[in-house]
């Protein structure tokens, strides 16, 4: 067997679900690098002379010169040799190097490249060690540039930690050194290309229909939504599923750092926060955009993440007739994030009383929805929980819906069930006003 041979073989199952300690790291043979450098560059200078219009005539003169480079170069390599080479050098040329199999795997969620030779997936809710590598660490970089070069980001040493995203909208994050001490480092969650829907996350058993219709009738009655959970929880997905029950009539405009929401309406304004240019100017943050925002008309604002001052900003803006607003946040409870609104509001530099900051809070999120990754892998919407107001200097909550854990199965999954608390939101009037009955079998109080 030829060292081109051994090589695929061994590399070819780049996804399957394997520990750490059972999947090789493979040495990629002198040889194979030899023939692929001398492929690469032949392709790069040839392309040069071929101006091509899309991505399809791109691929197709690629095979057309690999052809002509193998006729007079490649006789000592078989047909298989051949077409694995080009499929090699076709992922460094037109996608993303090594990790383009991964990313191109429907099952595989998320990529982390720690350095050249250490790349994880996550599949499953679980994390594998891959065995697929980077040549070095400037095979790392380029792959890097490629991806945040299209959108007008960069990534230096003046400017070593960048957010992006590839066109299908997964979210990309790479560090460098000399912060990454082993190399740069790439991190891309991936999105689904079609955008989940309810029925999805009903099928994930992420939450129950009855919970997903009580969700949907809120969506469509204006209330203000938070999702809050864990990194990884799945937020970001359920904000744009319940997004997605904003009616079409409606004008709405998204505000995020990367844009990731897939809306199907048709009056949508997408806003992208920017970084700072090389010399430290022209940076427009969530805040910026979310104060723009208020002078576009919306009937909805949807703010991808809330993570610092922008808080007040989107606050005010649910107090003061922008009814139906759908954010998300990082907590470990619904209790938690009203903590950690607090604090974001006091980033904005004001000295407010802690007392008129809860009662901006309160009066303006009408819903938490709360989600979490279980040990097993699996997302669930935990909590639906309804702020109901201020007592004291203490924001009341009252849990609507919950997730209540049961046993694990024998393959190690949780299994549990959704319940109804038995109590009915004191918003149920505002529903009905909006033509929407809640049924009596929704709040059977289970707990």
């Amino acid at each position: 067997m030829s060292l081109f041979k051994r090589f695929i073989e061994e590399n070819s199952n780049t996804t399957a679900a394997k520990t750490v300690s059972e999947i090789p790291i493979v040495e990629k043979s002198q040889e194979f690098w030899v023939i692929e450098a001398d492929l690469h560059n032949y392709l790069l200078e040839e392309l040069k002379k071929y101006p091509v219009q899309n991505k399809q005539q791109e691929n197709e003169k690629l095979e057309e010169l690999a052809e002509e480079f193998f006729e007079q170069e490649g006789t000592r390599l078989t047909f298989e040799e051949k077409k694995d080479l080009l499929h090699y050098v076709k992922d460094e040329l037109l996608a993303y190097g090594p990790i383009t199999p991964l990313l191109e795997n429907p099952v595989v969620s998320e990529v982390m490249v720690n350095s050249y030779n250490e790349v994880y997936y996550e599949k499953n809710g679980k994390v594998y060690r891959s065995n697929v590598n980077f040549i070095d660490n400037q095979h790392v970089m380029r792959v890097i540039e490629r991806i945040v070069s299209p959108i007008g980001r960069r990534v230096d040493e003046s400017s070593p930690m960048v957010d992006a995203r590839l066109p299908d909208g997964s979210r990309v994050n790479a560090i460098i050194p000399p912060l990454a001490l082993k190399g740069p480092s790439l991190t891309i969650r991936k999105f689904s290309e079609t955008p989940f829907t309810i029925k999805d996350l009903t099928n994930f058993n992420t939450l129950d229909e009855k919970m997903a219709e009580f969700l949907e009738i809120c969506v469509k009655s204006k209330l203000n939504i938070f999702i809050s959970g864990g990194t990884g929880s799945g937020k970001t997905s359920t904000l744009n599923v319940l997004s997605s029950f904003i009616p079409n009539d409606e004008r709405i405009v998204t505000i995020e750092d990367a844009a990731e929401l897939k809306l199907e309406q048709e009056h949508i304004v997408a806003l992208e926060s920017r970084p700072p240019n090389i010399e430290g100017k022209g940076q427009i943050t969530i805040r910026d955009l979310v104060r723009n925002a208020l002078r576009m008309r919306p009937d909805r604002i949807v703010v991808g993440e809330v993570r610092g001052a922008e808080a007040l900003d989107m606050l005010q803006a649910m107090n003061t007739g922008h009814d139906g607003s759908l954010s998300t946040g990082h907590a470990n409870s619904p209790r938690d994030i009203l903590s950690r609104l607090e604090t974001m509001v006091l980033m904005a530099g004001y000295e407010l009383p802690v007392k008129a900051i809860r009662e901006q809070i309160a009066n303006a999120i009408n819903l938490i929805v709360h989600q979490s990754r279980m040990k097993d892998g699996t997302r669930k919407i935990t909590h639906i929980t309804e702020v109901l107001g201020l007592e004291g200097e203490t924001i009341v909550l009252q849990d609507l819906f919950v997730f209540k854990e049961t046993h694990h199965s024998i393959d190690g999954r949780i299994e549990g069930k959704f319940l109804s608390t038995g109590i009915r939101p004191k918003f149920t009037e505002l529903l009905e006003i909006n033509g929407f009955q809640l049924p009596a079998s929704w709040f059977i109080g289970e707990w």
